[in-house]
């Protein structure tokens, strides 16, 4: 095959920070291991390798064969491998302060905790992406959406003919996975647009706090606090994530501010957020996501500024039964649960027309108990692994078989549910 016309695979490979090899060197050697391997798994990590390469690489992981998602297992001389070399930011977030008036609230006890911020690929995001589960290509539109956007800036496209403002706004119950995308999202990109970036920053505005302390400064705080992020973006070589999480507190709608406390500064403040989207819109360099659980109270301008509406609901049979199926192998790969048996994936399951027999019951065992985890958040079905092993097995032991794990998790579902028909909450 013409390499011009192999299709893309795309391979992430997690430097050392103590390692002094270059990333062309790395790549080399990545490259050299790959095209020893007979056939390449993707959506996992590449483990046993060569003792040269393990000094210097921390892990590999096979991502997806561009334009093909759907393929799993491809032979080496079939694509053509894109390597992603980076390292991990291990500094944690820092906290970026506000005050009253002009104080920057640096060492003022009046101060409020305006935004977090990460320098990527950060590890508190290392493995979220692929941890990730939805029904839809939400994280595929995601992608193409970055890239799009990029293409645009690179050409010169005349916004005011085709315009495109790289805001994003995730909608949905509580729970669903909308932060964690946006968060995953960000370091996927810090991974995938290096070298075109020296380096990437996530900023995550505590909108909450913006709204809150000095009511009536409201307008003014969102204002600063956009000149600090436009700050960070005059640098060009600085990809900059914005995520406003639960936006509807910084963005509600006009009409029904007006009934508030203090409406007009509540005005003043969607005013502030709309105009400042539209200038740092300016920037190539940054986009802009956005979460809300109650979209309906949100201003429709802001609506309208959003390229991406994305409904994110609560998962599906298919979607709870794969979160499962994850959150087995990584309990089978860490020894809590024996390894001895395996489960199939959904996909599988569907492939076999889901027939019951003995070399498939244990994972129709799982599809009965995804089942009856239907109507639960994302955040709520991956707690219950762990719940299973600590209430309802005999915790503290290890390789625990198959079996008697998913009598367990069945019995933690079980228990939720009359949890919350106790309690009288919500899902």
């Amino acid at each position: 095959m013409n390499i011009a016309r192999r299709p893309k695979l795309h391979v992430e490979v997690r430097k050392f920070r103590s390692s002094q090899w270059s990333t062309h060197s790395i790549a080399e050697a990545v490259q050299r291991h790959l095209e020893g391997l007979r056939t390449i798994t993707t959506g996992g990590l590449l483990t046993d390798l060569p003792p040269d390469l393990s000094t210097h690489v921390e892990g590999i992981r096979v991502c997806e064969v561009e334009g093909h998602p759907e393929k799993k297992h491809v032979e080496p001389s079939t694509v053509q491998p894109q390597y992603h070399v980076y390292t991990l930011e291990t500094f944690g977030p820092s906290t970026e302060e506000l005050g009253p008036g002009g104080a920057t609230g640096e060492g003022d006890s009046s101060s409020i905790p305006a935004a977090t911020h990460w320098v990527l690929p950060a590890v508190e995001f290392e493995g979220l992406w692929e941890a990730l589960v939805y029904d839809s290509m939400i994280k595929e539109q995601l992608m193409k959406f970055v890239e799009a956007s990029l293409v645009f800036s690179d050409r010169g496209t005349d916004r005011v003919v085709v315009p495109w403002n790289k805001v994003v706004l995730l909608h949905g119950p509580p729970g669903t996975g909308k932060t964690s995308l946006c968060k995953a999202l960000a370091q996927k990109l810090s991974v995938r647009l290096d070298p075109r970036y020296k380096y990437a920053q996530l900023v995550e505005i505590n909108s909450h706090s913006l709204f809150s302390k000095w009511f009536s400064e409201s307008g003014k705080l969102v204002q600063r606090m956009f000149s600090k992020i436009v700050e960070l973006a005059e640098d060009p070589m600085a990809l900059v994530v914005v995520l406003i999480d639960e936006v509807e507190s910084l963005a509600r709608a006009r009409q029904s501010s007006l009934s508030g406390a203090d409406p007009s500064d509540a005005v003043r403040v969607v005013n502030a957020v709309l105009t400042q989207i539209d200038y740092i819109n300016s920037f190539p360099n940054v986009v802009i996501f956005t979460t809300s659980n109650i979209s309906g109270t949100l201003d429709l301008a802001f609506v309208d500024r959003a390229d991406i509406k994305e409904y994110i609901g609560v998962p599906s049979r298919a979607a709870i039964y794969m979160i499962y199926w994850s959150c087995v192998l990584e309990l089978q790969r860490t020894g809590i649960v024996e390894s001895s048996e395996t489960l199939f994936s959904f996909r599988d399951l569907e492939t076999m027309n889901m027939i019951v027999n003995e070399a498939t019951k244990l994972s129709m065992k799982l599809l009965e108990i995804a089942e009856k985890s239907e109507g639960l958040s994302g955040r709520t079905l991956r707690k219950l692994p762990f719940l299973a092993y600590a209430i309802h097995s005999p915790c503290p032991a290890l390789h625990l078989p198959l079996p008697q794990y998913l009598h367990a998790l069945q019995a933690a579902v079980d228990k939720h549910h009359r949890d919350l028909s106790t309690l009288g909450a919500t899902k």
